[in-house]
């Protein structure tokens, strides 16, 4: 048996999310109990919600409901199931402070599935049931200190050992997002002071070697909790090469390091991505643990396993699909970003927003400040998408919005005029121009010129940057697969453009 827990875990979630099943299979992973709020309220009520509900009421429901509640979380160890309708009582969500709350999350279609005429009085008409599920979704993200995927009973065994780390910690955690993709999962720890307080996602007897570059290093590296050793590399996406690769290869033989040791990736997106290539690669693949620095690789590039290095011909040319056992965000270290890097990482918030629509795209179009709640909604979308697609064979491509020009951009100036996010910004100001959506490229273009993004550039020439783009590393035939922008939330991949539109909007971007 597990040792007891001192908090209890709560899952929470829309009706049909799997939460009764996963609370009895955690508490059976535990050794401990679990208890559903449905299934107590109809033990006491000698009926089923469904006929208690249909007589006396919503109202009369969730009182009753709220009693139950309010007296299962006044009890340690256990795992405990709230119904979906449990966090509209205020009295509940300053109870669940005292323990650790877990959303399983699920879509709306499945969820209807799962419940449709099965004897739930809010899943008789769709329209309703879909308007609710919109409703509730952010009650659920608001209260969550750990979001799984879903309740696969796997996937909650290869989480317990983040969410024990959670409720027997003596103080708050980062908040938890559980990763998955076709190739494993790992945990994702964000919030203030996650370098010093996020459960390390690999055991001590693995040595932690870090990455970094001489912007970082001083600042942060030391940060790492037992650092057994650093290998420093020069700052800037010039350096992101085949030539700076070997350096770090032959520094880890140099510090004898083996397969059950693991490499920390702590700085921005060519660190990570270099450092994510090189454990790829070093003695055919050992651990790495992403931690993010800026602003950039915060919401975008230290998920999802990309890694690799640039070619003069093109950008991330050689590289390698490479998980890492686990992602720390700590959104302090943006504290010592130049204020021109952490301007070049919101090109990235704005993608991502126009990928996700809905209350993300809200926030970031009405220009609200980038804060920690923005960096949750931003991983929560990538990890989404690679969820669904690892490998880049479909809806992954949307996340390259904006980059296939952006690339070419970067290629044609040799990787040292732009930072990268600004080269995406003037990409996504292209892609929006072939999307025919003029209204949203002067928005875009307003929130990239007031954060101090470049909206054109001078001294190019359109038709090398265009030759550059048929040189972008998702071609497969003759066509260059674009991503376009319907809408915000409406972004499709594999749109095939015509050269001379291409090329005009390559032009357009040339002040």
């Amino acid at each position: 048996m597990e040792a007891p827990l001192s908090r209890s875990l709560v899952l929470v979630g829309f009706m049909g999310a799997g939460k009764s099943a996963a609370a009895r299979e955690l508490a059976r992973l535990l050794g401990g109990r679990a208890h559903d709020s449905d299934e107590v309220f109809e033990a006491r009520a000698g009926e089923p919600v469904e006929t208690f509900f249909d007589r006396e009421g919503e109202a009369a429901f969730r009182a009753r409901e709220e009693e139950i509640v309010l007296e299962l979380l006044g009890g340690p160890d256990t795992v405990i199931s709230l119904g979906g309708g449990a966090l509209g009582s205020e009295r509940v969500r300053r109870a669940l402070e005292a323990h650790v709350t877990v959303l399983i999350e699920v879509e709306p279609d499945v969820a209807w599935a799962r419940v449709a005429g099965r004897g739930r009085p809010l899943a008789r008409d769709r329209a309703a049931f879909d308007a609710l599920f919109t409703t509730r979704e952010p009650a659920y993200r608001a209260v969550a200190d750990a979001t799984l995927p879903s309740a696969d009973a796997a996937l909650l065994a290869r989480a317990l050992p983040s969410l024990q780390a959670m409720v027997g910690a003596d103080g708050r955690t980062p908040e938890l997002l559980w990763a998955t993709s076709a190739s494993g999962d790992y945990p994702v720890w964000v919030g203030e002071g996650a370098l010093a307080a996020a459960p390390w996602p690999l055991p001590e007897g693995s040595r932690r070697i870090a990455v970094s570059d001489g912007n970082v290093a001083d600042a942060w590296a030391g940060r790492v909790p037992g650092l057994a050793g650093l290998i420093e590399i020069p700052a800037g996406e010039e350096h992101k090469t085949l030539a700076t690769a070997e350096s770090i290869w032959r520094a880890l033989v140099a510090q004898e390091v083996t397969r059950q040791d693991h490499l920390v990736a702590i700085g921005g997106g060519v660190v990570g991505d270099l450092a994510g290539f090189c454990a790829a690669t070093y003695q055919r693949g050992i651990p790495v643990v992403q931690v993010p620095t800026t602003l950039v690789a915060q919401v975008d590039s230290a998920y999802g396993g990309k890694t690799g290095v640039d070619l003069p011909e093109a950008k991330n040319y050689v590289g390698a699909y490479h998980q890492p056992a686990g992602v720390i965000v700590d959104p302090a270290t943006l504290a010592t970003l130049p204020a021109e890097e952490l301007a070049a990482g919101y090109a990235e918030v704005v993608k991502t927003a126009l990928i996700a629509g809905g209350g993300l795209w809200e926030r970031v179009g009405a220009g609200d400040a980038v804060d920690d709640a923005v960096i949750v909604a931003c991983a929560r979308t990538k990890l989404a998408i690679v969820a669904a697609d690892e490998r880049d064979g479909g809806r992954r491509q949307v996340l390259n919005l904006g980059h296939t020009i952006g690339h070419a951009i970067e290629t044609v100036t040799e990787y040292r005029r732009l930072r990268h996010g600004e080269a995406v910004g003037l990409g996504l100001l292209a892609a929006l121009r072939l999307s025919g959506r003029e209204d949203l490229r002067e928005q875009v273009a307003g929130l990239l010129g007031a954060a101090g993004l470049p909206v054109t550039i001078t001294g190019i020439d359109a038709d090398a940057v265009a030759q550059a783009t048929r040189r972008d590393k998702k071609r497969t035939g003759e066509h260059v697969p674009f991503v376009l922008c319907d809408a915000p939330g409406a972004v499709r991949h594999g749109a095939q453009v015509a050269p001379g539109d291409v090329r005009g909007a390559i032009a357009e971007l040339i002040g």
